[in-house]
């Protein structure tokens, strides 16, 4: 037998082993002869560079640093999932669903893991790139950490998987393992970590994957993402998935109503106890691709997939102080500083009280004992007060009259619920916040600036708003806490690279209220370039479809300020981008203002999400289903009946793939 035939053979049993162990549960060796077998491979590996492979068992055991992890855009963006808490929500799902696509539909249950998400990505059957969620659009490229988790295949079984794909999961640390970590790092005389969610998602980011190597991370796939998946249901997909070799739990199950999937929920909420892992809920999808495909997604979520969770776990401590904090926009906060407690795996010692009403509504009062809650939000709220232990002298909570950081007067507009301090130029927290805002990952994304630089900036005087952000130099920025030549070097660099930025986001960046990534991009879209957004009116704005009058209001507001129309200029003449560019603008016509359409089927030379761009791209609107309102129904294969008959009682003008291509 050569080297290279020695080598091939003992990347392949240990490969075996690995699955059997880590993926199957089923061992047929002991540790001892793995070892071994694994320094014989390491041994001849590193005797014979020549047969280097990126995927080899010996890259588990980590050993390469990464300093800065490169941001990755997904291919495939990263919903998040909608969440509901009772029977009748899901119900009020199904209704929508049903409403949307035809036929039966089947759910598959699944349960909500309670660790990292990760994005793999792997071509020709070989793990390429691990990217965390990230804000959805893009995560951090985590490679080399991930490879170390043993129950990940670098090298896929069979034959049959496409040539590429991503697939996503959730990367946890069992109950076993994070105790086992904690009573080491008490031995050694250090703090125990919180709870083995965080403590998971912590590992991902650590610069040396020799450390990640020594943790025992696994990881629970679900999800499989392409353009071209073998398999005509999302259940039969899981299969796939375990035949290549993946750790697909065996928890799933197919259900064929609400009801039983209820059944299901019922189920687990007593016995997800005895999992070796952390679970929050149930994961309901619809189970036909093609209806997923019909159902599409909303700008936050799939329509096809729903979140239940289990009910919150409470505590009850002391409420010692309530304090006010200040938002980006002026909103203040009322927040409850309590006697430490343990919650869900952390230690709480704030929980939001939301507003005034509030604190009116429950009778919320310094020295209270308070039940908290923490749900589906990460901040936990308070939901109660045990009146029982209350001293009758305890006096009523007065709301706050003024902003805890500038003093000024605090407002509360007719028909809205939270204070606001309106000091927008001279509120520190309001000036921050909105500069942290325009940095961040959704809006500008400046590399090498975080929220702690932009509080030195502002502190230091070096800055009032974020158009002074181009006006810096690396001499004005080295002599910050903290801030090295190469720091200060990566920091000017990001901020003339965001020059780069399209015109929607640097409009979600410039932090109007109530303008957020969707709303930026319709404005966007409509105006083309920030000058004929300026000077639009409010009935101009509101006659744009989806744009209501609160929206409206505040633009037109944003834009009365003096200051706000200078800051727009001044980005302007930086180079930012404030109007469309020429190259996407020449792809953009009114050719379909005015008009709605529905896309239903399977359809051969465009996909339906191409489709989808091209409607809006030349000025038409895309809904989900048929009503008196839409103008065309793009009609592929394996329409559903029931909508085809909708369309033609209602008059609906049905077109094919080839009629809608030469309309435009």
């Amino acid at each position: 037998m050569t080297t290279e035939e020695k080598i091939k053979q003992l990347r392949e049993e240990l490969n075996h082993h690995n699955y059997l162990y880590y993926v199957l549960d089923k061992p047929e060796i002991n540790d001892y002869d793995f070892d071994i077998k694994l320094k014989e491979l390491q041994k001849l590996e590193g005797e014979n560079p020549e047969f280097d492979d990126p995927n080899s068992p010996t890259q588990r055991v980590g050993g390469e640093v990464t300093k800065i992890f490169e941001t990755v855009v997904h291919k495939y963006r990263m919903y998040s999932l909608s969440n509901s808490y009772s029977k009748e929500e899901l119900e009020d799902w199904e209704k929508r669903v049903k409403k949307l696509v035809d036929g039966n539909v089947q759910y598959v249950c699944e349960l909500k893991y309670d660790g990292a998400s990760i994005n793999l990505t792997y071509e020709n059957g070989e793990l390429k790139r691990a990217v965390t969620r990230g804000d959805g659009f893009q995560g951090d490229n985590v490679t080399n950490n991930v490879k170390t988790i043993r129950s990940i295949p670098l090298r896929l079984k069979g034959n049959d998987f496409p040539k590429t794909f991503d697939i996503r999961g959730e990367i946890i640390l069992p109950y076993e393992g994070f105790a086992k970590m904690n009573a080491e790092r008490v031995e050694n005389g250090e703090e125990p970590y919180a709870n083995p969610r965080n403590t998971a998602s912590g590992s991902l980011k650590l610069q040396d994957s020799a450390e990640v190597a020594r943790r025992p991370l696994d990881c629970l796939l679900y999800n499989i993402v392409t353009d071209n998946l073998p398999a005509k249901s999302h259940f039969k997909s899981l299969q796939k998935a375990r035949d290549w070799g993946f750790k697909v739990p065996e928890e799933p199950e197919l259900k064929n109503s609400i009801k039983e999937v209820l059944e299901y929920v019922n189920y687990w909420d007593i016995h997800r106890h005895d999992l070796p892992y952390e679970t929050d809920g149930v994961v309901v999808k619809v189970n036909d691709l093609h209806q997923q495909e019909e159902l599409g997604y909303t700008a936050k979520s799939p329509r096809w997939a729903i979140a239940y969770k289990f009910k919150a776990e409470q505590a009850i401590t002391e409420l010692k102080k309530i304090t006010y904090q200040v938002g980006r926009t002026g909103a203040i906060t009322p927040v409850a500083n309590l006697k430490p407690v343990q919650l869900a795996g952390t230690v709480v010692k704030r929980a939001s009280l939301h507003n005034a009403d509030q604190i009116e509504k429950l009778d919320i009062r310094e020295g209270d004992t308070v039940f908290v809650e923490k749900g589906g939000e990460i901040i936990p709220k308070i939901v109660g007060v045990d009146f029982k232990k209350r001293d009758p002298k305890t006096p009523e909570t007065e709301y706050a009259k003024e902003c805890p950081e500038c003093g000024t007067e605090l407002v509360r507009n007719e028909g809205e619920a939270q204070h606001y301090c309106p000091n927008y130029n001279g509120c520190p927290p309001q000036i921050i916040g909105r500069i942290q805002h325009y940095i961040s990952r959704k809006a500008m994304d400046i590399e090498g600036l975080g929220a702690e630089t932009v509080t030195l900036l502002v502190n230091a005087d070096l800055i009032e708003n974020y158009a002074d952000l181009y006006t810096l130099k690396k001499e004005d920025i080295l002599p910050l806490e903290r801030m090295a030549d190469k720091s200060a070097e990566n920091l000017i660099n990001g901020i003339k690279k965001s020059k780069e930025i399209p015109f929607e986001r640097v409009l979600f960046a410039l932090g109007i209220r109530y303008v957020g990534e969707t709303v930026a991009k319709k404005l966007a879209k409509h105006y083309k370039k920030i000058d004929a957004l300026m000077d639009a009116t409010e009935e101009d704005l509101v006659a744009i479809d989806e744009i209501g009058e609160r929206i409206a209001q505040s633009v037109v507001d944003f834009f009365a300020s003096e200051e706000n129309r200078e800051i727009a200029q001044r980005l302007k003449s930086y180079g930012v981008q404030l109007e469309i560019d020429a190259e996407k603008l020449a792809n953009q016509t009114d050719k379909l203002s005015g008009n709605t359409f529905v896309i239903s089927g399977v359809f051969e030379r465009v996909s339906r999400n191409e489709l989808k761009k091209m409607i809006e791209d030349n000025g038409g609107k895309v809904s989900g289903s048929i009503s008196g309102k839409t103008d065309y129904l793009v009609a592929g294969e394996n329409m559903g009946p029931s909508k085809l008959a909708k369309a033609e009682k209602l008059g609906t003008k049905i077109i094919s793939e080839e009629e809608f291509l030469k309309l435009l």
